[in-house]
Parts: C-alpha cells; structure tokens; sequence
C-alpha cells in the first residue's frame, strides 16, 4: 500500500485551522474515558457552517465520526469532516469509520494526523480516496499526537508512555528519614496529581510504598467513570491480599520467583482480586522492560508510576521512563531526607541525563514540571 504524501501547511486555511482545533477541544473530552482507545474528536462543515459535531467517549461505543454524523443528519451530504484521527478502515467492535462518511456523502476528510496503529496506517485516508473524497493530513498533527502520546507510542513501540510522578522540596527530597512523606506538597498539586492518574490506563507502585504507606492508588479529588488499573511491583511476592489498593478494581502483581512454588500466595491475591505474574531478570528482579511489554499487549497507553525512590529510579536508569512529572514544594527537608531517584554515581558531567521541560507552571503554591527525556 502507499501511503498517500503529507499535505503542505500551505493547502490548509484559517478556517481549516479553526475548525480543527474545535475537534481537538472535543477529543480532550474522552480524556478520561476512552481507554485503550485513543481521544478522537470530529467536526463536520458545510457551507461554512457547523453542521455536526462529536467525540468517542468510550472503547467500545461509537467513533466521533459517527456520533458527528449523527447529529448531522442529512446535512452530512457535500460536508468537510475534521476528524483529529485518520479514520479508521478496519472492523473493531465498530464499523469502519473511512465506510461510515463514504456513505454519508461527505466530499473532503482533513485528519490531524494518520494513525500509527498498523491495521489502519494509510488505509482509511486510501478508502476515502478511492471513493472520490478529498482528503488532506498533518493539520495540527502536534496537538493530535500530543493528545495521544500513550496510544502513539503503544502503536509504535508496543509499549505504553512511561509517566513518573514526583513530589519533592526544593531541595529535591522526597521523604524524611523516617519514611513520612504524607503531604510535602499542597492540596492543590495533589488533585492536579490525581488528574494525572486519571487520564492513565494504569498507575504503578512498588511494594515498599505498599508497606509503607498502604495506597489505594485509585483517582480521587476529581470526577472520573473509570479507575484506572493497578499495578505492583514485589519482586518476592511480599503483598499482603489485606492491602488497600486491593479494595476495588483489578490488581496485577508483578514479581520475580517461580509461582510454582507459592501457591497459596497466588491463591490469596487471586481472591482479593489480584492476578501475579512472574517476570524476573538476570539479578532476581522484576524485569521492568518485559513488564511495559506486558502492559502494552494488555492494551495500556499511559501508565503513571508513583513509587519510592528506588524504583522510580529503575525506570530512569533503564531508560524506560518517557517524562518526569514533578510537582515541588516551596520547602526544605534537609540532607537526611530521601532523595528524588536512586541513579548510579557519575564521574563525568557529560554522562548527566538531560531532559526538555515541556510544561512548568504554578498549581496552588507549588510548582509542577513536566520534563521528557530527550
């Protein structure tokens, strides 16, 4: 198949641009919701007038085109669609969008960006294009895959967008010597932390937080119709099916000895709602990578990891962790105090970890920053 050229930023006009970033609004909607979906928003214009307009809600439910197309009616005949995802060509658990606006007589389809997943990947822009519909991709293609970072990067790597969140002092500590860490930031940055957790298919956590601070790890401070999953790393199978996050929702237990031989404690979890899985590496661990890959077979796009320093440092020294969300407190807790990250010791400042902040900006009296790794 060949994929059809990106169109110039010249061939698009301002209308183009507005209408795409009124689909873009729309998307933001499924926000929370369309896991493992992807956020797709969908305008359809005719004769400079909006005449429908939707969002996929839910995995599962129908596409934006379809919910645009609804509302349209009639009206659909002879309209532009701006649809933030090229639609899809292929049978799901819904129709194929590309089929729906053939039938609807749409005469042009303007994608923010093609979709990376490989059973469309061209293929939905083709089949409008063979039905005689103008189509044209790339418009505000940033925001598009901005808005779905975690479904690009499943689609494209088979594993899903690493978040690490971090609260600390301006001196970059995490807790105090005694393990107390409930609450270095204000009420503000939590909530804005639990919008975060929100919008991931699943948070992780290791089982020293487990022990330590016995988290329910679900979204709270903010309205959500769905709770993400949860995640346990405990290489030697320590948790307790006692455990808080085990009250509601699905658990995976990720650890590293031969269940084969701890029968019972499967037994137990699986009763509480917990399913383990053994994925150890060459030093008795958890081996994080076979982990994400687990992950993104399993259908996760975002996976927010809120863990100790130990194992949020794992994941930036193995070069797994995608972005760092920090949240800073305009306090100080000394030396004694837990660090950020468990990193190893470097004896060259050119062997530093750079990072781009892509986002820093004040949420209560504290300080968020949103840094990727290059």
């Amino acid at each position: 198949m060949t994929m059809p050229p990106p169109t110039p930023a010249s061939a698009f006009s301002a209308a183009d641009h507005a209408y795409m970033a009124r689909a873009l609004r729309l998307a933001e909607q499924g926000l929370w919701t369309t896991s493992p979906n992807p956020r797709v928003g969908c305008v359809l214009v005719r004769d400079g007038r909006v005449v429908g307009e939707g969002w996929h809600q839910r995995a599962g439910e129908p596409h934006a085109e379809v919910h645009a197309l609804r509302a349209a009616g009639a009206q659909a005949r002879g309209a532009t669609a701006y649809v933030t995802l090229e639609p899809c060509s292929h049978h799901g658990r819904t129709p194929p969008c590309a089929d729906a606006l053939v039938a609807a007589g749409v005469v042009r389809v303007v994608a923010a960006m093609r979709d990376p997943n490989p059973l469309v990947a061209g293929r939905g822009l083709l089949r409008l294009q063979e039905a005689g519909i103008a189509t044209a991709a790339g418009l505000l293609d940033a925001a598009a895959r901005e808005l779905n970072i975690g479904f690009v990067a499943r689609m494209e790597r088979g594993r899903p967008w690493v978040r690490v969140k971090l609260a600390s002092s301006l001196d970059g500590r995490t807790a105090l010597a005694n393990g107390k860490s409930q609450w270095i930031t204000g009420p503000e940055a939590r909530r804005d932390g639990h919008r975060y957790r929100a919008r991931a298919c699943a948070v992780l956590t290791g089982i020293g937080t487990v022990k330590d601070d016995d988290p329910r790890l679900s979204v709270r401070d903010v309205a959500t119709s769905r709770q993400p999953w949860k995640v346990v790393v405990d290489s030697r199978l320590e948790i307790s099916p006692q455990a808080a996050l085990f009250d509601g929702g699905p658990v995976l237990v990720a650890c590293a000895v031969d269940l084969a031989a701890r029968p019972e404690a499967v037994a137990a979890l699986a009763a509480a709602g917990g399913e383990v899985l053994s994925l150890p590496n060459a030093a008795g661990k958890v081996d994080l990578a076979a982990l994400l890959d687990e992950l993104g077979r399993r259908g996760v796009n975002e996976l927010h990891v809120e863990s100790g320093f130990k194992l949020a440092g794992s994941f930036v020294r193995e070069g797994l962790a995608d972005e760092l969300l920090l949240y800073q407190a305009p306090t100080l807790l000394g030396d004694t105090a837990s660090g950020l990250l468990t990193l190893p010791e470097l004896a060259d400042l050119a062997g530093q970890r750079r990072l781009t902040v892509v986002d820093r900006r004040q949420v209560g009296v504290d300080t968020r920053i949103l840094a990727r790794f290059a």
